[in-house]
């Protein structure tokens, strides 16, 4: 705790989902919470929420596929608080579909949401980090961008990338005292459907079953990224279907695809529910 003496957090998609649970998380502890969301209405509910824990809460529209907006966020927190110690990438979409079918359009949005939006405030707040003597960069990725499943191509792309992206920061930001840690957790109870887009009405049926029935809560998922952080752990994988994927994938990577290829054609997924 004594890296974050001043405990500031700032959590982009802090309105609902996993960045509200992440906001509250840190609220229980005392840190003041910057919640930065494109639903103002959503965002407000967030901070009223932080207030209540007996915190200070700041809100801020914030769209994060637009450049301007997360320096417009950054000169805020910078004015008021001096800085943060700790940044949450959170917001994203899902998508999914067949290869073939992803549109152009489709491509476009989920990489500026998901990825180019992390790229930007990653090379936004560094500077800020280092001027201050450190600081933690947290990046939520998903473990699609490690099992990469089929017919989620651009949501896998974005994920796999964000992952990329933080291992490098890992070793990069050292020196400057500035910790990295990405998160890949697989299906828990949250709101990410209301984002989600497909050309097959189907895809949206199983990624809603999944969804439903995972026993992990939002709250559990952010309890265990906080207690990461703390830690400096790079991987924050906070489940045991996504340590199983972690751990096979890399000892058996063949194998591997070849059980996933094989499921693929024999449809076993959508016979395990029910479809």
């Amino acid at each position: 705790m004594k890296k974050f003496a001043k405990q500031r957090v700032l959590v982009t998609g802090g309105g609902s989902g996993l960045g509200r649970a992440l906001c509250l998380g840190f609220a229980e502890m005392g840190w003041k919470v910057c919640v930065a969301d494109i639903n103002d209405e959503r965002a407000e509910e967030t901070a009223r929420l932080v207030v209540k824990k007996g915190s200070c809460a700041m809100t801020f529209h914030c769209d994060v596929s637009k450049s301007e907006d997360i320096q417009a966020l950054a000169d805020k927190v910078l004015e008021d608080w001096g800085g943060i110690d700790i940044l949450v990438n959170n917001a994203g979409i899902a998508t999914a579909g067949f290869m073939e079918k992803i549109s152009g359009e489709q491509w476009d949005r989920i990489i500026d949401i998901n990825l180019k939006s992390v790229i930007t405030s990653c090379r936004i707040f560094i500077p800020m980090l280092e001027a201050q003597g450190g600081g933690h960069i947290v990046n939520v990725a998903s473990n699609a961008g490690i099992a990469c499943l089929p017919e989620m191509s651009c949501y896998n792309v974005t994920k796999a990338a964000v992952i990329s992206l933080s291992e490098t920061l890992k070793s990069e930001l050292s020196p400057k005292k500035i910790g990295v840690s990405v998160v890949a957790p697989t299906f828990f109870k949250t709101n990410l459907m209301e984002s989600f887009q497909s050309p097959d009405e189907r895809q949206k049926k199983m990624a809603e079953t999944f969804f439903k029935r995972s026993r992990y809560s939002a709250e559990d998922i952010a309890a265990h990224i906080i207690r990461s952080v703390f830690k400096n752990r790079l991987y924050v994988i906070t489940q045991l279907d996504g340590k199983f994927v972690w751990y096979f994938k890399r000892l058996c990577p063949e194998i591997f695809y070849r059980i996933l290829a094989f499921g693929n054609r024999t449809k076993l997924n959508e016979k395990f529910m029910g479809m």
